[in-house]
């Protein structure tokens, strides 16, 4: 039996592979003998309890208590999340992450005084503190934050008894993961010649299911989905868990809907949600279902399934893009945002923020997490194709946007509305295929880059606008009594995929547990902030291109100033109004132009 290579535990992963989580801590025992005097630190704002607001000074003192115990359990949480994510199937790590759940709840219980005690001013107190204390006003977004949750506030008993339960109501995204890293296992698969892969979500998602052989993407995505078959029921069950905690908080808490409730930390209106959704779901249709048509016509195909949708077109044609290669590469593309930035991406290479392995028990995708007073960690597997590559470069756009708002904000005002976090990343996608572009006559060479760039708007025009509109109906059915079972929501997930594709793509039975890939739909209203993130992006480095440095210079202000605006006021600094299904139309006639481009240059 012919066999590919065996996928390495983490103690076989070379180094060089691997990040350096030194710059948050040294070992386990720095990180357990933090844990302690972290939480001294948040024991200490116990005695502003019940006279945290007596003035504007006490106010201060607290506050300026609370951000630092805050840093630092960002860096804790920090730490434990990236060992987990690096090997769930290690025990330590899974304890150390179930420590740091139980601390984090507890931490939680014990400061929910203070928003409830900033919510039980009138409007005039609430004010006259920063007339009392000037130095206040360093914490006014913060507190202003915590302000307008007044309305939607418990009893400060109730409060501290919600958080108390900290541990529990996170618990379905908690078991997803685990159950993703350390419990299901792939069966191998062969190929038309007989050859044996093993398979892995990770695998399955970074490199087989991109493959240029029918036979391995058929083959794997039917072991895949066997797989995913045997935890259906789990899934179903922890997935409804979540939707339903969200149901019954945002009822407890006066909210019109759960939609509303998870809308709010966005800042955005659920128009602004709904329109980025109906208008993409809607008319990039018609566009994609040309390009599965032109897939379909290249790859020689009679029918295009649901597994071809991401099977490469062109793999004769191959630029080199293993991680010595693409580091120059995206350097020189994203240089056009100056040497300050190009001195941040230079540094995830130089300093090992990035951990590129594929190992047992990696947590599967790619992520970039940026604790407060550290540099910001990526986290991907790295196979050596240009998907990889424009991923890379997504991730390190997470990386050079906190790098710059960590330096330029406090901590409580570094993270932007999570509808504007995708657009940083996407942005330097957008940058890297202009660089190719720019730096080539080969027409073979720009029909490739095109490609990349359709990766990149399948990822988050279709991969996550899908989940998004899934996501949109299941809490519609969900408030509406509609029972989440297995059953129901392939038959939705289904539906979703079949009324978009029409008939230019058959869709299996198994494309309806595509719901069963993704962590997002744990993370809140999270799926639809990729088309508005990539949305910003194709406006905003569509001015890149025609204006250059006075351009670039606003959107580098519009990173340092990270969460301090909301997402329509940091749009608005690079004239691009949100507020409007303007910017969405024009990315949709956008992917269209590109897909004439490419029908163009294969004919």
């Amino acid at each position: 039996m012919n066999t590919s290579e065996k996928r390495l535990h983490r103690s076989e992963v070379p180094v060089e592979s691997t990040w350096d989580l030194s710059a948050l801590f040294p070992s386990e025992e720095a990180w357990l003998d933090k844990l302690k005097t972290t939480e001294a630190l948040f024991d200490d704002l116990l005695k502003y309890k019940d006279k945290l607001c007596e003035n504007g000074n006490t106010l201060f003192e607290a506050m300026s208590l609370l951000e630092t115990a805050y840093t630092q359990m960002v860096q804790l949480g920090t730490y434990s999340n990236l060992l987990q994510a690096e090997d769930g199937t290690n025990t330590k790590n899974q304890e150390n992450s179930m420590i740091f759940a139980t601390f984090s709840t507890g931490i939680l219980a014990k400061i929910t005084f203070i928003n409830s005690e900033i919510t039980a001013l009138d409007e005039p107190e609430y004010i006259s503190l920063f007339d009392d204390e000037p130095k206040l006003m360093a914490f006014r977004l913060y507190l202003d934050d915590l302000y307008k949750e007044k309305s939607h506030m418990l009893s400060p008993e109730s409060e501290k008894v919600l958080a108390s339960l900290g541990e529990i109501t996170s618990a379905p995204y908690r078991i997803y993961s685990i159950s993703k890293a350390a419990d299901m296992t792939f069966s191998d698969f062969t190929d038309s010649s007989g050859k044996t892969y093993p398979n892995s979500f990770a695998l399955y998602e970074s490199k087989y299911e991109f493959s240029s052989d029918r036979s391995i993407r058929e083959s794997a995505y039917t072991s895949f989905c066997n797989t995913l078959k045997n935890y259906e029921n789990t899934f179903a069950a922890v997935y409804a868990a979540e939707v339903r905690k969200q149901i019954a908080t945002s009822r407890l808490r006066h909210y019109a809907s759960a939609t509303e409730m998870l809308l709010e930390p966005h800042k955005v209106s659920i128009d602004m949600y709904e329109n980025q959704i109906k208008v993409i779901y809607n008319e990039l249709a018609p566009h994609m279902r040309r390009f599965a048509t032109l897939k379909k016509e290249q790859l020689g195909l009679e029918q295009m399934h649901f597994y071809d949708l991401k099977a490469p077109l062109d793999v004769d044609f191959n630029p080199p893009a293993n991680i010595e290669t693409i580091q120059s590469t995206i350097l020189d593309a994203l240089a056009v945002l100056g040497d300050d930035y190009k001195k941040i991406i230079k540094r995830a290479f130089d300093e090992r923020w990035i951990d590129f392995s594929d190992n047992i028990g990696k947590s599967t995708g790619a992520f970039c997490a940026s604790p407060y007073g550290a540099h910001p960690y990526i986290l991907i597997t790295y196979q050596d194709n240009m998907r990889s590559a424009f991923t890379l470069a997504h991730e390190l756009g997470h990386a050079g946007h906190f790098a710059n708002a960590n330096k330029y904000q406090r901590v409580f005002d570094t993270r932007p509305s999570t509808y504007f976090v995708e657009a940083p990343s996407t942005i330097n996608e957008m940058l890297l295929a202009e660089h190719l572009m720019r730096n080539t006559d080969d027409p073979r060479m720009k029909r490739w880059v095109i490609l990349q760039l359709m990766g990149t708007y399948y990822h988050n025009f279709v991969t996550h606008l899908l989940e998004a509109e899934f996501q949109r109906r299941i809490y519609e059915m969900s408030e509406n009594g509609v029972s989440l079972t297995a059953k129901m929501l392939s038959s939705t997930k289904l539906d979703v995929l079949t009324t978009f594709w029409g008939d230019s793509v058959e869709i299996d039975e198994h494309a309806g547990m595509t719901w069963m890939r993704q962590p997002h739909y744990y993370m809140g209203l999270y799926p639809y902030t990729y088309s508005a993130g990539l949305t910003a992006a194709t406006a905003v480095s569509k001015r890149i291109f025609e204006e250059g440095k006075p351009i670039v210079e606003k959107w580098l202000d519009v990173l340092r100033a990270g969460g301090t605006k909301s997402p329509l006021e940091l749009l608005k600094l690079v004239d691009i109004d949100m507020s409007t299904t303007e910017p969405v139309q024009i990315a949709v006639d956008h992917v269209g132009k590109l897909i004439t481009e490419l029908e163009e240059l294969f004919n």
